[in-house]
């Protein structure tokens, strides 16, 4: 059996789960958020737990089962606490600045990059002097601010030889020696 579909979800106070038809809705004190659920997977609200079922131990009916239990556990997380990751720019002359929901990054290309973020998501950049710049992003939807996070990294990964990029707040990058001066014979 699945042994993270068996968990019961344990819903905190001011949380609620409904169902109506194939969307669970999760309403809380931050927001609501909704998921499209396959039909096989019951979902039952008892007292303060959330329970799921599944019909049979096929292998697809196990994947799912543990699939929307994790999502309805992210989603009453996120209405309750909400998520916020920290990127980090390292690099001479990286610079960051946001207006409203539009970011405007510095990268070292020959033009600054725009990006334009949903309204579920808060932004907030920072820039101290001679620290690394630091954009904060906050939202109650998990997958659509890891979806965020990971198209701001892909304009400038990390590189393993001088560091340079924009990473994780406490991110380790794994760092490579560069090329040897000579053999000298």
């Amino acid at each position: 059996m699945s042994r993270i579909g068996k968990l019961p979800i344990t819903i905190p106070a001011g949380v609620s789960i409904t169902q109506e038809g194939l969307v669970v809705t999760v309403k809380g004190p931050k927001g609501t958020l909704n998921q499209k659920i396959n039909p096989i997977i019951t979902v039952s609200v008892e007292g303060n737990q959330c329970v799921l079922k599944r019909p049979d131990d096929e292998k697809q009916n196990r994947a799912m089962h543990g699939l929307y239990r994790s999502l309805i556990q992210n989603m009453v997380t996120g209405v309750s606490e909400g998520y916020k990751k920290t990127l980090e720019l390292v690099g001479v002359g990286f610079r960051v600045s946001s207006q409203g929901q539009v970011l405007e990054l510095a990268l070292g290309y020959t033009h600054s990059i725009y990006l334009a973020l949903p309204p579920e998501i808060k932004v907030e950049a920072k820039m101290e002097r001679n620290q690394n710049p630091i954009i904060i992003l906050e939202s109650v939807d998990k997958q659509l601010i890891g979806q965020v996070c990971a198209k701001i990294r892909s304009f400038r990964k990390p590189e393993p030889y001088k560091g340079k990029g924009i990473k994780f707040a406490g991110e380790v990058i794994r760092r490579k020696a560069g090329k040897s001066a000579g053999k000298g014979k």
